[in-house]
């Protein structure tokens, strides 16, 4: 991957034209984000090429990025309106966190004492992970001043190197583990690994896994540490990863089954107007593929009710 940049879709003059003229009609009807549906936000010729988009997430190489958004020259509410319109032509937005946010503001915000900050509020290094939802999706609105380079590695990749050097810990990762931050009030169980149909996924944070262990009173195993710490080992293999500085305009979509997705530590600027900043999406996918009961599928967190109380 690394010679090779296919995966990169470069946006025409005529699609960002259209994207523009998809504002406008939005405007004129007086619709803002999150109000508003695919109808409201007309593409009718970029809308076979997210179409493609979308197959080759879940068909092809797992992750690809859209660059050429025009961020720099428009305002916030625009830059929410634009994300989340090429959004409704790929799947559904999912609900990122209980009050039902649609796009989520991805900086450095959190209080990184505290071990139940949300890893992305942090400029902390962010271990490779997934997240809970078929397709996640991250636009690139302001860089960091330094650092912050976004990294993928493939989930079969890392399957056959464990399996080719330690297959002996492979079942560990087939048998239920307690995950925290999967959308529920408590930590509830999944396999990191699963084959169904065909196919192999994974569901992967090693901070939220420890975390959902703590939580219910289950500390992990020496065994089940070393397994993580193999995981963890193989997933840092530079020869199976690919990282990228997203650019200002550069809007990002990885499988969460098939893609693990990081950035590393970054600083930002002295002037907090310059901050990076980006927003993440998240997709329920039409085509997605389908999961084994034993590794249910994860799409934001559910409609709030009176009775829900999520920590």
């Amino acid at each position: 991957m690394a010679g090779d940049e296919r995966w990169i879709h470069h946006l025409s003059g005529v699609e960002v034209s259209e994207l523009d003229a998809a504002l406008a009609t939005l405007k004129a009807a007086g619709r803002r984000f999150p109000d508003f549906g695919r109808e409201h936000f007309p593409l009718p010729l970029l809308a076979p090429r997210l179409a493609g988009i979308a197959e080759e997430l879940e068909h092809g190489r797992g992750f690809l990025v859209l660059r050429g958004l025009p961020v720099q020259r428009l305002g916030d509410d625009e830059i929410d309106a634009l994300t989340f319109g090429i959004g409704l032509h790929m799947g559904q937005p999912v609900r990122q966190n209980p009050r039902g946010d649609l796009l989520g503001v991805v900086m450095n915000v959190g209080d990184v004492t505290k071990k139940t900050t949300r890893v992305y509020e942090t400029n902390l290094y962010l271990p490779y992970h997934s997240d809970p939802s078929d397709v996640v999706g991250l636009l690139c609105v302001r860089k960091a001043w330094r650092g912050g380079i976004s990294s993928l590695v493939s989930v079969a990749a890392i399957y056959n190197e464990i399996l080719a050097r330690h297959p002996q810990y492979l079942a560990l990762y087939h048998r239920p583990w307690y995950f925290a931050h999967l959308c529920e009030d408590q930590p509830s169980l999944s396999p990191i690994f699963s084959h169904h149909e065909g196919k192999i996924s994974c569901r992967y944070l090693r901070q939220y896994t420890e975390l959902g262990h703590e939580i219910r009173g289950l500390p992990l195993s020496r065994v089940e540490v070393e397994a993580l710490d193999l995981f963890d080992a193989t997933m840092q293999d530079p020869a199976l990863r690919l990282d990228m500085l997203l650019e200002p305009g550069d809007l990002q979509f990885a499988n969460n089954y098939a893609v693990l997705h990081s950035r590393t530590e970054f600083q930002d600027a002295p002037d907090p107007a310059l901050h990076r900043r980006m927003l993440r999406l998240w997709l329920k996918m039409p085509q997605a593929r389908r999961l084994a009961p034993e590794f249910p599928g994860r799409n934001g967190f559910p409609a709030r009710t009176p009775a829900s109380s999520f920590a």
